[in-house]
């Protein structure tokens, strides 16, 4: 006969007291409802019987969040947002809720042109995956009137939740790895104005010089993009004078400068050393395992589903924040000491 389920079998299973645990199933003061959702959940799933019965959850429909990505972020391949996407995909179905997908052109950005889900109003809330403009991103506040989170990038003069990775962190970090690795002639790949992930890691990358009293060389800040951030290999192009090293702002494009290090003769990491960001390159498109910071995503996206769906249940204080993911260095085969 199966064993009857105790409160304290479930305390356990939440790791919390079994008078918190009696407390939330009586419906008694003192448990936030965040909390005794996840207990009364938790004891539905488990089977525990009350003096009237089984717990018997309540059916709701499920939430539908529109996400939006730039069209300029998504390339032949799956990209670092795509992944990003996905991670939002496997996360919904642990909380009820269906994404929207939406890709965002370059010319419905330039005209304002509203994503179908927030002109129809199927949508309730909405992602914003990767940096569009501001002037955009107003207006799609202003006409949908819905609780709204930035993912990887945040905005200054829009008062909206966002959740980034530690761009500033995470390129010093990689930044002084080739320090300590000898290396002191060091440039950046990323055009720094193209939008405020790449500014911030310029930054780390700026700061980690400064601190070894090594002088930043403009002719070593080396552009990947438009202006408006659409990657543009074609604008890479190695300085007469070569660095032993270069940080660049994300896997992509130290995997192209890679390439074109070998079309000029260059090995890595046996002749200049790469390094690169978040960790996520799809297969094939580099031979050597890149040295990275890894962006946390699975932690952005919990995060991310949390802010949104506690705004749409009131949960959430009037208050915007930013909440920054930290993530760790990976080390592979891109790096080699110095004399």
């Amino acid at each position: 006969m199966k064993k009857a389920v105790r409160l304290s079998d479930i305390a356990k299973r939440l790791d919390v007291s079994t008078v918190t645990v009696s407390n939330a199933l009586a419906g008694q003061k003192g448990v936030s409802e965040e909390l005794r959702e996840k207990i009364r959940s938790t004891a539905a799933e488990m089977g525990y019987q009350t003096r009237q019965g089984p717990i018997i959850l309540e059916k709701t429909n499920p939430v539908n969040i529109a996400v939006i990505i730039a069209d300029k972020y998504l390339g032949s391949y799956p990209s670092f947002y795509w992944k990003v996407y996905q991670e939002f995909a496997l996360a919904v179905k642990r909380k009820n809720c269906m994404l929207l997908y939406e890709v965002l052109k370059d010319e419905d950005e330039k005209n304002f042109v509203i994503p179908l889900s927030v002109k129809e109003k199927t949508a309730e809330g909405i992602v914003v995956i990767g940096e569009i403009s501001s002037e955009y991103l107003k207006m799609l506040i202003e006409v949908s009137q819905m609780p709204i989170v930035f993912v990887d990038f945040s905005k200054i003069d829009i008062r909206v939740d966002s959740v980034v990775s530690d761009n500033f962190y995470g390129m010093y970090l990689m930044t002084n790895y080739l320090i300590e690795h000898g290396h002191r002639d060091i440039a950046y790949v990323g055009t720094v104005l193209a939008n405020n992930s790449i500014k911030d890691r310029y930054c780390g990358y700026y700061k980690a010089l400064m601190e070894n009293h090594i002088p930043v060389r403009e002719d070593w800040i080396i552009d990947d993009r438009a202006p408006l951030g659409k990657m543009e290999i074609d604008r890479l192009s190695l300085p007469e004078e070569m660095p032993t090293a270069f940080a660049c702002n994300c896997d992509l494009v130290a995997s192209e400068l890679i390439k074109i290090l070998a079309q000029r003769g260059y090995r890595v990491p046996e002749d200049i050393s790469v390094v690169g960001y978040d960790n996520y390159l799809y297969t094939g498109l580099c031979d050597i395992k890149i040295t990275t910071y890894e962006v946390n995503i699975e932690e952005m996206v919990k995060v991310s589903l949390e802010k949104i769906l506690n705004r749409l249940k009131g949960r959430q204080s009037d208050s915007e924040t930013i909440r920054i993911v930290s993530g760790h260095m990976v080390v592979k085969e891109s790096v080699k000491s110095v004399n």
